[in-house]
């Protein structure tokens, strides 16, 4: 298990239940946070703009280091860096397949590799399908 807490940096959400989600963990120099922020933001508006019901980015907060792994070993994370944990919310599969390969191939998210807040290599992610919603 891994555990960690985090600062919620965005919250941004639509109504509706949530059929699907996707996770992601990314490290992030701690002098990027505000450009972090910026980018989310952005990627926040274009993701609800294609189906998504809420994009949450938590900034590492109480991330410890565990006995054999942890968020810090998932992500790699280097001195001066912390870990953002986030994820997104969909009504179902189907709206999140349709969703992402419009985001994927909407200007607003063409990326700037000169001006990159964080390495994309080191990100993890992954989809999933909710098992307990309260």
């Amino acid at each position: 298990m891994i555990i960690g807490g985090f600062e919620s940096i965005v919250d941004d959400r639509a109504g509706g239940a949530t059929g699907y989600a996707d996770g992601y963990i990314v490290p992030v120099p701690d002098g990027n946070k505000d450009a972090y922020r910026a980018m989310a933001d952005k990627a926040s508006e274009v993701l609800r703009d294609y189906g998504a019901t809420r994009v949450v980015e938590a900034w590492g907060d109480d991330v410890s280091d565990g006995k054999v792994t942890d968020f810090n070993r998932a992500a790699h994370k280097q001195d001066g860096e912390s870990v953002v944990f986030s994820w997104v919310e969909w009504p179902d599969k189907e709206t999140r397949t349709a969703g992402w390969e419009k985001v994927m191939a909407d200007e607003r998210m063409k990326p700037d590799e000169s001006n990159m807040p964080f390495d994309g290599k080191r990100m993890i992610y992954g989809g999933f399908v909710p098992i307990v919603e309260a």
